[in-house]
């Protein structure tokens, strides 16, 4: 039996509808997605799917409504504007496409921390698209399902398209949020990642407000929850691989919030990409894409086996596991933990002068948080034959809705009033940039990372690097000294010099947007070389 919420779908403008199913079962939901063919079960049993023409978010169809609660506080520079009148034809169009359609709904929470938790209901067509807001999202626990009521709504159906005529998109495709009706409408793709993201935005809009530093960073605690320690990074840096340590507590991969009572997980389930993926590199995801309950996004499978290629980009290189935290054997669902001892930026530097490791200031924090550094490699675009600065602002900026000083102020004060430490790390090249010098090895930052969290670097003394005035520990446990220092790994003292000082004009470059609302401690913690 389902429980269905005393809060029902009259109240967000739906009528004559037609089958209402509340709050399935994981199994229920593979049994409708499997009768709709919206998919099929894969080797093992997990729910294979496929998302058409949209294998990835679509940034440019994302709009904020602007209105007397947003006008002030949204970061246009960042964000599109989309008119409340637009936005009322739209929604009153897609409810009409609801007509006669059977739906799927789920009462959620985005939020560990029952202070600041959301409640989230969403509404759907695809029923493993509840599936994965099933997977992705808190489920409530005893009676709460019966007094939920949602704070914000997502409502996400895939085969309905805008007409960007007479609805002001971009394409058939639009994602809207609505801050003012605590409203999301996805339509036109049927990438889940949308519904995911669209939450973050909003808490990314709402919490700070409150105190509360929403991140975009992985989680994980050591001994006990008073050990824990923060991962940002873009993709390709190692954020999932390093957090994902057997010897320590998994909180989150993702989305995390830091308030005054400690930091918390934002979400109940992972979206783990899987091209590539193997049992020996990653065996915890891996077992993830052999079991029931898991959603396999654009994955080949083959039609008689139902074994999943994980070596096969055919669709995607941006394959995709969703499934719930509680099936990872070192996570802890309750998703809380204390203040974090250190916070780590991490940054593969493909122009190989960036140290291994480095500490930062407090403002030196705020600036490399603020730019959210990495780069691309050569060969990763056509005619891309140098290495390629990366920046996102807080190490997100696609779902920040707030300028990013807001988030960086937010995060200066929270390292000061807990005496968190910053480390950069360099997951990147060393003796030269890429094509010349040799990628950093996994053993050689897993030593640092085991190093900066077991304090082993807390009382090193340390040397400043020139150009970009980082502070380099002069030895770390378990890791060649030579290297430490990423001038001494060149062949030509000269040549490092110069590639240095071209990736710094590019940080300042970069900045140079954020600068007008950037103090100016922290503009000047910045590459100086």
């Amino acid at each position: 039996m389902t429980i269905k919420s005393k809060y029902g779908l009259e109240n967000h403008g739906f009528s004559d509808l037609g089958q209402v199913y509340w709050n399935l079962s994981t199994p229920a939901l593979y049994e409708h997605a499997i009768r709709n063919r919206e998919g099929q079960v894969a080797h093992l049993g997990p729910l294979a799917v496929r998302t058409g023409n949209h294998t990835g978010r679509s940034p440019n169809d994302k709009f904020i409504v602007v209105d007397d609660e947003t006008t002030d506080k949204v970061w246009w520079g960042n964000n599109k504007k989309f008119s409340p009148e637009a936005f009322e034809r739209l929604q009153a169009r897609l409810l009409a496409y609801f007509q006669q359609r059977d739906v799927y709904v789920q009462d959620l929470y985005a939020g560990a921390d029952p202070r600041y938790r959301l409640p989230v209901r969403v509404i759907n067509t695809f029923a493993w698209h509840n599936l994965f807001a099933r997977d992705m999202f808190i489920r409530p626990k005893g009676n709460e399902l019966e007094t939920h009521v949602p704070q914000f709504t997502v409502i996400d159906a895939p085969g309905f398209h805008a007409t960007p005529e007479l609805d002001s998109t971009l394409t058939g495709t639009f994602i809207l949020l609505n801050f003012t009706k605590r409203l999301v409408l996805i339509g036109g793709t049927e990438y889940a990642g949308e519904m995911k993201k669209s939450i973050f935005s909003v808490l990314n809009y709402m919490l700070p407000q409150q105190g509360v530093l929403s991140m975009h960073c992985s989680a994980n605690y050591g001994k006990d929850k008073e050990d824990s320690a923060l991962f940002f990074g873009l993709s390709g840096t190692g954020k999932t691989t390093l957090s994902a340590d057997p010897n320590r507590t998994l909180i989150g991969d993702d989305e995390h919030g830091w308030s005054d009572n400690g930091i918390f997980n934002f979400e109940g389930g992972c979206y783990a990409k899987v091209i590539n993926l193997s049992k020996e590199g990653e065996p915890e995801i891996y077992e993830k894409t052999r079991r029931f309950g898991t959603i396999i996004e654009n994955v080949v499978i083959d039609s008689e086996s139902r074994r999943l290629d994980l070596n096969d980009a055919t669709y995607t290189e941006n394959t995709r596991a969703a499934y719930s935290i509680e099936t990872i054997s070192n996570a802890d669902p309750g998703g809380l933990a204390g203040h974090p001892k250190n916070v780590v930026f991490l940054t593969a530097d493909a122009f190989g002068v960036l140290p291994p490791v480095s500490r930062l200031t407090p403002e030196q924090a705020m600036y490399h948080f603020i730019s959210g550094y990495t780069a691309k490699v050569a060969g990763t675009e056509k005619g891309v034959t140098e290495p390629s600065a990366t920046f996102s602002a807080c190490f997100g900026a696609p779902f920040m809705t707030l300028h990013p000083t807001e988030y960086a102020t937010l995060l200066r004060d929270k390292l000061n009033k807990h005496g968190s430490t910053v480390w950069l790390v360099n997951t990147g090249w060393s003796g030269g940039s890429y094509g010349v010098g040799n990628r950093m090895s996994l053993k050689v930052t897993r030593a640092i990372i085991t190093a900066v969290l077991d304090g082993s670097l807390e009382n090193v003394p340390t040397t400043v690097d020139p150009i970009f005035g980082l502070q380099i520990p002069v030895s770390v446990p378990n890791v060649p000294t030579e290297i430490l220092n990423p001038r001494n790994t060149w062949a030509s003292g000269e040549a490092y010099d110069t590639k240095a000082r071209e990736l710094a004009a590019k940080f300042r470059n970069n900045f140079a947007k954020y600068a007008d609302q950037a103090a100016p401690e922290v503009i000047a913690a910045g590459p100086q070389g």
